[in-house]
């Protein structure tokens, strides 16, 4: 029998009574069943009120340094535990360098957090925005802004892709901030985030009630949120879009955040042409973000703007590191890329390619067939990468359809404007490049690409030795973006823990705001 998810709330591990009749889960590579998932029979309500009648308390009651001093404690003792992560990952699909990407980068996040709490916040559990205002001639009358914990919850809805990351990416702002979390993993992959919560649990480093799992549905929970209460969702637009749609979290302003899918895009500058170190940081660039996680992450390029008579060269270059991955078994020697997270994720990919083949060829790859090495193409979530090429600029397909796998389409542009124009018919992305060793290039293109992008990186032979890379968000930095891509933000740095506290505007004379500020 397979074995069910079990869900940890209300400071127990809860096991559905119907989890036999669960939603199976199988391993992207073979197609064996690993896991079963129900959440058939929580109490919801009992869920919220541990969450802030136990946990939010326990937070509430430590200063930022003592919070901070729990994220860097719990990042240690994850690290440790990172091989048998590794181990797990490997059947959602991902090599060991997807793994690291993943659990390595979520850890890494925490330690960012903690960094984050013990330089940047007071020892005291109140923190002030800004300077006191003199509201008076006299000086006896100021006011002043201040950021308070919210004795609410936050509710993290995951993505598939980044089961581990996605999770402690939320969860390191929300309780430097002092609120509890409840986490929603996407099913596909929740197996993973179980087994990371489990260690958690275990390490007795969080105060009991600061995390609850939830492994399946989440019923009516967000019917019974309020206004003191968070909801921060990954995923695609669609359901972005329905779930900030409920009535309760309209009508009580709960906010509500999404981080949507998203049509990035890298523009190669003109200046950037075969033989320069730009020409081929840029194609080094496309085909790292094509296959690294199989090409299912948030920030992967999916528009490859480059100049019209560029193109040939750029798929050529393309191609030719291409032919040197290897798809199949990510334990297996010599394969640099994985699976997707399933066979319905691979179905999706492959529609939207046909989508995407309307108006653009392919030039690379056949969605319909690949020979993985050491796995059954027919049971295994395999894909070989696609490269497509948009002769018309202007068709809308390539700027309205996202294949959220290993897939790109190369888009030739006349002009630098016209390729900032292109940019924008994305309408709103996560994250966006230019390569370029022209200053003024890379000034005209960031100044367009802003309103539209929530990140923009300049790469060239000066940076890349120490770049993260188009598709790397950092936590001290904005992850989210306009639009499309949902209008959020995941990280941020300091604002993202404010996201979590009330800013409040006290107005008294200089003694009470000093007296109130600490």
């Amino acid at each position: 029998m397979t074995t069910p998810l079990r869900s940890y709330v209300a400071g127990r591990w809860y096991t559905a009574p119907d989890a036999a009749a669960g939603t199976v889960v199988s391993d992207a590579v073979t197609g064996d069943p690993v896991a079963v998932v129900s959440s058939t029979g929580l109490d919801m309500g009992a869920v919220l009120d541990h969450a802030t009648g136990v946990g939010g308390p326990a937070l509430r009651e430590l200063t930022f340094p003592q919070r901070a001093a729990l994220l860097k404690a719990l990042a240690g003792y994850l690290k440790e535990r990172r091989p048998e992560y590794y181990a797990l990952s490997h059947r959602t699909g991902a090599t060991l360098f997807d793994s690291r990407f993943d659990v390595d980068g979520g850890i890494g996040v925490l330690s960012a957090y903690a960094g984050i709490g013990a330089r940047e916040l007071p020892d005291d559990t109140v923190l002030p925005v800004d300077e006191p205002h003199l509201l008076g001639r006299g000086g006896g009358f100021v006011g002043r802004h201040l950021a308070v914990s919210r004795p609410g919850v936050a509710v993290q809805i995951n993505a598939y892709n980044f089961p581990v990351w996605g999770m402690l990416e939320k969860l390191g702002p929300a309780l430097l901030a002092g609120v509890p979390s409840i986490v929603k993993p996407a099913t596909p992959t929740a197996f993973l985030t179980e087994l990371v919560v489990r260690d958690v649990i275990e390490s007795g480093l969080l105060p009991e009630g600061a995390l609850q799992l939830v492994c399946g549905s989440v019923g009516d929970l967000l019917d019974r949120l309020g206004p003191q209460d968070s909801v921060a969702f990954t995923g695609s637009a669609a359901t972005g879009r329905r779930l900030r749609g409920n009535a309760t979290v309209l009508g009580e302003a709960v906010r509500f955040t999404v981080e949507a899918d998203s049509l990035n895009c890298s523009i190669l500058g003109p200046d950037a042409v075969p033989g320069t170190p730009e020409f081929d940081l840029y194609v080094a660039q496309l085909v790292t973000e094509m296959t690294v996680k199989a090409g299912q992450k948030c920030t992967a390029i999916r528009r490859a703007l480059v100049p019209a008579g560029l193109v040939a060269a750029v798929v050529d270059a393309v191609a030719a590191r291409l032919d040197q991955v290897v798809v199949g078994n990510p334990t297996s020697e010599g394969v640099t890329m994985g699976a997707l997270a399933g066979l319905a994720q691979r179905e999706h990919v492959r529609t939207a390619v046909r989508t995407l083949a309307v108006g653009a060829r392919t030039v690379i790859g056949d969605p319909d067939k690949v020979d993985p090495v050491d796995a059954d193409p027919t049971r295994g979530a395999f894909l070989a990468p696609v490269l497509l090429v948009a002769d018309d600029p202007e068709r809308p397909e390539p700027h309205h359809v996202e294949a959220f796998g290993p897939v790109s389409t190369v888009i030739g542009y006349g002009s630098v404007e016209g390729a900032i124009a292109a940019a924008a018919r994305g309408r709103g992305s996560l994250a966006s490049s230019v390569v370029t060793a022209d200053p003024q290039v890379a000034r005209q293109v960031v100044r367009g690409l802003g309103p539209w992008h929530g990140r923009v990186l300049v790469l060239d032979r000066d940076s890349a030795p120490e770049s993260t890379g188009h598709g790397s968000p950092m936590p001290t930095l904005l992850h989210g973006g306009p639009g499309r891509a949902g209008g959020g933000a995941e990280l941020g740095g300091l604002e993202s823990v404010r996201h979590h506290m009330q800013t409040v505007a006290v107005q008294g004379s200089p003694s009470v705001l000093d007296a109130v500020s600490r």
